[in-house]
Protein backbone atom coordinates (compact mmCIF):
# COMPACT_ATOMS: atom_id res chain seq x y z
CA UNK A 1 0.00 0.00 0.00
CA UNK A 2 1.13 3.55 -0.75
CA UNK A 3 0.36 7.00 0.64
CA UNK A 4 0.62 9.69 -2.01
CA UNK A 5 1.12 13.27 -0.88
CA UNK A 6 0.47 15.61 -3.81
CA UNK A 7 1.04 19.36 -3.46
CA UNK A 8 -0.92 21.16 -6.19
CA UNK A 9 -1.89 24.72 -6.97
CA UNK A 10 -5.33 25.75 -5.64
CA UNK A 11 -6.52 26.36 -9.21
CA UNK A 12 -5.99 22.66 -10.02
CA UNK A 13 -7.26 21.12 -6.78
CA UNK A 14 -11.03 20.85 -7.43
CA UNK A 15 -10.53 19.41 -10.92
CA UNK A 16 -8.03 16.89 -9.56
CA UNK A 17 -10.23 15.87 -6.61
CA UNK A 18 -13.18 15.30 -8.96
CA UNK A 19 -11.04 13.26 -11.38
CA UNK A 20 -9.69 11.12 -8.53
CA UNK A 21 -13.24 10.59 -7.25
CA UNK A 22 -14.34 9.47 -10.72
CA UNK A 23 -11.66 6.74 -10.51
CA UNK A 24 -12.86 5.73 -6.99
CA UNK A 25 -9.86 7.09 -5.08
CA UNK A 26 -10.49 8.58 -1.66
CA UNK A 27 -8.77 11.89 -1.01
CA UNK A 28 -8.09 13.99 2.09
CA UNK A 29 -7.58 17.68 1.30
CA UNK A 30 -5.27 19.87 3.40
CA UNK A 31 -4.81 23.62 2.93
CA UNK A 32 -1.17 24.65 2.66
CA UNK A 33 0.93 27.63 1.59
CA UNK A 34 3.77 27.66 -0.92
CA UNK A 35 7.17 29.02 -0.03
CA UNK A 36 8.27 30.73 -3.25
CA UNK A 37 5.20 32.77 -4.24
CA UNK A 38 3.58 32.58 -0.79
CA UNK A 39 0.31 31.60 -2.47
CA UNK A 40 -2.20 29.05 -1.28
CA UNK A 41 -1.91 25.55 -2.52
CA UNK A 42 -3.51 22.26 -1.64
CA UNK A 43 -1.91 19.12 -0.29
CA UNK A 44 -3.82 15.93 -1.07
CA UNK A 45 -3.35 12.66 0.80
CA UNK A 46 -4.34 9.66 -1.31
CA UNK A 47 -4.08 6.05 -0.23
CA UNK A 48 -3.95 3.29 -2.83
CA UNK A 49 -2.87 -0.29 -3.41
CA UNK A 50 0.50 -0.77 -5.07
CA UNK A 51 -1.04 -1.93 -8.34
CA UNK A 52 -3.09 1.30 -8.68
CA UNK A 53 -0.17 3.70 -8.11
CA UNK A 54 0.34 4.36 -11.83
CA UNK A 55 -3.39 5.14 -12.20
CA UNK A 56 -3.21 7.79 -9.46
CA UNK A 57 -0.05 9.34 -10.87
CA UNK A 58 -1.64 9.48 -14.33
CA UNK A 59 -4.72 11.31 -13.00
CA UNK A 60 -2.51 13.81 -11.17
CA UNK A 61 -0.37 14.41 -14.27
CA UNK A 62 -3.44 14.87 -16.49
CA UNK A 63 -5.10 17.41 -14.17
CA UNK A 64 -2.25 19.57 -12.90
CA UNK A 65 -0.93 21.76 -15.69
CA UNK A 66 2.05 24.10 -15.81
CA UNK A 67 1.33 27.70 -16.78
CA UNK A 68 3.08 31.06 -16.73
CA UNK A 69 2.06 33.75 -14.29
CA UNK A 70 3.17 37.36 -13.92
CA UNK A 71 4.57 38.08 -10.47
CA UNK A 72 5.02 41.55 -9.05
CA UNK A 73 8.46 42.08 -7.55
CA UNK A 74 8.95 42.36 -3.82
CA UNK A 75 11.23 45.23 -2.88
CA UNK A 76 14.25 44.28 -0.82
CA UNK A 77 13.89 45.27 2.81
CA UNK A 78 17.36 45.86 4.12
CA UNK A 79 18.76 43.55 1.47
CA UNK A 80 20.92 44.10 -1.53
CA UNK A 81 19.14 46.36 -4.04
CA UNK A 82 21.51 45.24 -6.84
CA UNK A 83 19.43 42.10 -7.47
CA UNK A 84 16.05 43.88 -7.29
CA UNK A 85 14.02 43.70 -10.52
CA UNK A 86 11.56 46.64 -10.54
CA UNK A 87 9.09 45.15 -13.05
CA UNK A 88 6.82 42.08 -13.04
CA UNK A 89 8.39 38.86 -14.25
CA UNK A 90 6.93 35.65 -15.68
CA UNK A 91 7.35 32.51 -13.62
CA UNK A 92 6.17 28.97 -14.28
CA UNK A 93 3.57 27.76 -11.77
CA UNK A 94 1.31 24.78 -11.47
CA UNK A 95 2.02 21.13 -11.91
CA UNK A 96 2.30 18.92 -8.88
CA UNK A 97 4.94 17.86 -6.41
CA UNK A 98 4.24 14.25 -5.47
CA UNK A 99 5.66 12.13 -2.66
CA UNK A 100 4.99 8.38 -2.59
CA UNK A 101 5.41 6.72 0.80
CA UNK A 102 5.17 3.03 1.69
CA UNK A 103 2.44 2.21 4.20
CA UNK A 104 2.77 -0.81 6.45
CA UNK A 105 -0.86 -0.81 7.60
CA UNK A 106 -4.03 1.23 7.29
CA UNK A 107 -6.96 1.50 9.70
CA UNK A 108 -10.25 3.28 9.26
CA UNK A 109 -12.50 3.57 12.32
Amino acid sequence: MKLIMAVVQDKDSNRLINALGDKNFQVTKLASTGGFLKEGNTTLMIGCNDERLDDVLGVIKDNCSHREQMVAPISPMGGNADSYIPKPVKVEVGGATVFVLPIESFYQF
